[in-house]
């Protein structure tokens, strides 16, 4: 049986390393999908446009503009002298956001009154609406503190209270000290990096498992192994484990791009990684077994492949979180092998997980793995019989 095993796995390497289309999918494919995705998915938001409308025409307004811009969030590309130019603006997408003070603001901040200024916009996108607008109150609101402690300074000094005391605050004052762990920068990538390379081993497995099978297909060589002595159980495992081998390799490969292109951390173990990774194959190269079975040219196979790929990856948790879709929808998440390895994954590269933590991952991953590859390999069985 190892005898013939090898000289299958010889046989699908030389097919492989033959074929320029398989060459790119294993070498060039996956790093080209890391560097796309590594600084495309990103959801850190820096360098909104704004543009400013100062009816005021004062410091104070000026200094809450200055602060804006020196957030590096918010980059002023235009000043406007009328209310309409903001709207068409905002209408033409020149700009994201708008900063507008009517007349009066700092008159009514050194009277105590509200002062006020109108931050506008675009809320076609609600997700960065909502970020936009939550750096907009909190430069805002900094803005605020410090105006008031400057104002009880001023006030108390010309009571006569000592400058030292005026300085003081009268009541305690609340002190957040916040942490971020595991992403103390709260980099996006780091966290998007590893999921990417979830993606990219699933595409990978599914394309190489699916095509590499109908293509044997296509140009008649399946029926000769058929005639061989080599039995069914011996040919399956022959053309699974060369691709299996692949995604081991291209792990590696985008995992050491990952760390030391994208400065991505990995925390965890590398063996529980690639453990991990052996499971996740067994249900890709399982499904894309089964899509081989069921596609008869490399064109129905590639169809049928992205087919399956775009729904495993919205269902995924990757985009969306999991815990806002729809019940029954969250059901269906249950079944897709790549929501179980994005938590094992991001686990091992920023948190250090190890098997005490993530075993209900990887139970659910051998558990879904075991039923996929056995019915794919069954039904495998029944088209070659």
């Amino acid at each position: 049986m190892w005898e013939r095993l090898q000289h299958m796995l010889i046989k699908e390497f030389i097919q492989i390393l033959r074929d320029p289309r398989m060459k790119a999918v294993i070498f060039v494919t996956p790093l080209l999908q890391l560097l796309v995705f590594g600084y495309a998915v990103t959801t850190d938001i820096t360098q909104i446009t704004m543009a400013v409308s100062d009816f005021d025409h004062t410091q104070e307004s000026r200094e809450l503009v200055r602060r804006f811009e020196s957030s590096g969030y918010f980059r002023v590309v235009q000043r406007v002298g009328e209310a309409r130019a903001l709207q068409e603006l905002i209408d033409r997408g020149t700009v994201k956001a708008a900063l507008q003070f009517d007349p009066g603001f700092t008159r009514d901040l050194k009277r105590g009154r509200s002062a006020v200024v109108q931050v506008l916009v675009d809320g076609t996108d609600s997700n960065t609406a909502g970020v936009v607008m939550d750096y907009a109150n909190r430069i805002i609101a900094q803005y605020n503190r410090q105006a008031a402690h400057e104002a009880l300074a001023v006030r108390e000094v010309a009571m006569g209270t000592p400058p030292a005391d005026a300085l003081r605050p009268r009541l305690g004052e609340v002190d957040l000290r916040s942490r971020a762990w595991y992403n103390p920068d709260l980099r996006s990538r780091n966290y998007n990096v590893p999921a990417v390379i979830a993606i990219i081993i699933m595409l990978t497995s599914l394309l190489l498992t699916s095509m590499a099978i109908v293509r044997e297909r296509e140009i008649g060589t399946m029926e000769q192994l058929m005639v061989t002595p080599i039995r069914p159980a011996e040919l399956i495992l022959g053309k699974t484990l060369p691709f299996a081998l692949i995604g081991f390799f291209d792990v590696a490969l985008i995992t050491t791009a990952a760390v030391f292109w994208f400065t991505v951390p990995i925390r965890g173990s590398l063996l529980l990684l690639f453990g991990a990774t052996a499971l996740y194959l067994l249900s890709t190269l399982g499904i894309g077994l089964f899509i081989s079975t069921v596609s008869k040219t490399q064109q129905q196979a590639l169809m049928s492949t992205f087919f399956f790929y775009l729904p495993a990856v919205l269902l995924s948790g990757f985009m969306f979180p999991i815990a806002n879709m729809p019940v029954a929808v969250q059901y269906l998440t249950y079944v897709n092998p790549l929501r179980y390895f994005l938590v094992i994954i991001r686990g091992v590269f920023l948190k250090g997980n190890g098997p005490a933590v993530l075993w209900p991952q990887m139970l659910a991953l051998a558990i879904l793995g075991a039923v996929l590859f056995t019915a794919s390999t069954l039904r495998f069985q029944k088209r070659l019989e």
